[in-house]
């Protein structure tokens, strides 16, 4: 029973730290990365009160050196998302009636727990396991992490306050319920904040959730779950299982108590099952919420006034962090032909002057792509794009996988606006340019719009201001996240919601309380202190 109503204020950003060489956080993590590098891990799954390990042991390697085992992960079967549901399940009624400030302060205590004691840890997990540079972990894995625990738990805090009026004699309120069943969060492998999120913002609204994240992130995710269990989270509310995705999508989309998916992946495997799931309306309880952040063709338009420094920075940080592995990604761009051999000089001098290599060495801004699977599928773009007379490659476009899953960088000028790498998503280190006559800006922007089915993140760079209005006006419906002056990657939680509509989602704004809506399912209460005792209403007189 809430004996008060208790105030969870507006957070700040968590602070970015810098690493810079002679400062503790690097010297701590440096030790961190070799602590780790020193150990093979075995990795159960979390189902309910157990650990669970299974006769099928996956190796994890770095993406960037194959030759080492970081350990291994306990591989589960249809057997084990049963289990997960059934510890969910079992668990529902005790977490769903816990009260707001112990359940909200579950989540707090783990942001706090990743800020100092596990922030290492959260990072060279991160670094290893998806081999991102310390920049971009420490954004993701530990900052973003951190904003989006303290964030919904504000925002949450802000929905539970929203309350109707009352007229004389009467009472009205709502109360927002957990859903009714069990939810299914998927993450992917290019996020650690993301593969936290999912799972966590549907269980701090009181449902409990069956985790499968990709395996890819394993290294990190466990230790995200480590954590949750140290802040105090009771078992089987969040249940983090290591199966294959069809596997996960047959069990739990036929089960009757599945109430929702909160995903982020591909947008194919989004299309599946969502149709899966209609076709199996007459089975469940409750209709389901899916909710789903797909695929991005994400874009870069400049008008001939633009800065060519911010428009050659924009590109260079926009494609190429991260490996270009980021839904984000600026993947497309639109150059005026005023500015366009410049912009080449520039791009070609960045892409020369990165440095790539494993993230233990802090000067490296590139490292290796995901796995063995994405490397082929950027490479057949790029061989493509090399002996193609619609194509020329500018910078870049070495491939090599004996250590690791290097690709370098690599910027194209497609001559057809409609090339394979303008149109279709790549994931991966590649930036297609288009040339455009400087004075068809208004018709690019209507090309922009219409290439691809995606519309996630783009962003126009210029100076002359009608030619922003424009650009914000005419490209309304192609992102969901826009940016002016800057690259199209960076969200930030509290200050940029995160999503977009079309092929890339169903738009619902993590990082913001619109997302947390998707959890909830309201109950309105009306009491009256003065029932009446006669049917009749006045009307009905005669006289």
């Amino acid at each position: 029973m809430s004996i008060g109503t208790f105030s969870y204020p507006m957070p700040s950003n968590e602070p970015v730290l810098n690493y810079v060489p002679g400062s503790p956080e690097r010297k701590r993590l440096k030790e961190v990365l070799a602590e780790l590098k020193k150990q093979q891990i075995e990795i159960p799954m979390y189902i309910g009160s157990k650990e669970v390990r299974t006769n099928k042991k996956v190796a994890i390697h770095p993406p960037h050196e194959l030759n080492h085992t970081l350990g291994y992960f306990n591989a589960g079967e249809e057997k084990h998302v049963r289990q997960a549901i059934e510890a969910a399940l079992s668990a529902k009624e005790e977490w769903a009636g816990m009260s707001w400030e112990n359940r909200a302060n579950i989540f707090l205590k783990a942001a706090d727990l990743m800020a100092a004691k596990y922030r290492p840890y959260m990072n060279a997990t991160t670094m290893l396991g998806q081999s991102k540079n310390i920049f971009q972990s420490e954004i993701d894995a530990v900052c973003e992490l951190i904003d989006f625990l303290r964030f919904n738990v504000h925002f949450l805090s802000e929905i539970y306050k929203q309350q109707p009026i009352s007229s004389p004699g009467m009472h009205n309120r709502l109360e927002y319920r957990p859903l009714e069943g069990f939810v299914l969060a998927i993450t992917p492998f290019n996020f650690t904040s993301i593969g936290g999120n999912l799972p966590t913002s549907a269980a701090m609204c009181g449902n409990v959730v069956v985790w499968k994240c990709a395996n890819t992130q394993i290294y990190s995710a466990q230790m995200f779950m480590r954590i949750l269990k140290e802040a105090g989270l009771p078992d089987g509310v969040i249940n983090l299982i290591y199966v294959d995705g069809p596997t996960v999508g047959r069990v739990c989309f036929n089960h009757r108590d599945f109430v929702g998916v909160h995903f982020t992946g591909s947008t194919g495997v989004f299309n599946n099952m969502w149709e899966t799931i209609g076709k199996n309306m007459a089975m469940y309880r409750s209709y389901p919420r899916i909710v789903g952040e797909t695929g991005g063709k994400d874009f870069v338009i400049a008008h001939k006034s633009a800065d060519v420094d911010v428009l050659a920075t924009a590109l260079l940080r926009g494609a190429f962090e991260f490996q270009g592995q980021k839904c984000s990604a600026a993947s497309r761009a639109y150059i005026p032909s005023n500015l366009a051999d410049e912009v080449k000089k520039k791009l070609i001098a960045g892409v020369k002057s990165f440095k790539m290599g494993i993230p233990e060495d802090f000067t490296n801004f590139i490292n290796a792509v995901i796995d063995e699977k994405s490397f082929e599928n950027i490479k057949r773009y790029i061989d493509n794009a090399k002996k193609d007379p619609k194509a020329q490659v500018w910078a870049g476009g070495k491939c090599d996988k004996k250590a690791g899953y290097f690709i370098e960088p690599t910027v194209i000028e497609a001559k057809d606006p409609k090339y394979a790498s303008m149109c279709e998503e790549i994931f991966g280190p590649v930036l297609t340019i288009y040339v455009y006559p400087a004075n068809r800006f208004e018709q690019t922007l209507e090309l922009v719009n219409n290439t691809s089915p995606y519309a996630l993140t783009g962003s126009v760079i210029a100076q002359d201001r009608s030619a922003v209005e424009l650009a914000t006006n005419k490209l309304r419906n192609a992102a969901g996240n826009f940016y002016v002056n800057d690259k199209p990657t960076g969200a930030v939680v509290g200050q940029q919601p995160f999503g977009g509509a079309r092929a890339s989602g169903t738009n619902d704004k993590a990082g913001s309380i619109l997302n947390l809506y998707r959890w909830l399912s309201a109950r309105t209460i009306k009491e009256t202190f003065n029932p009446p005792v006669d049917y009749r209403y006045a009307f009905m007189a005669e006289k």
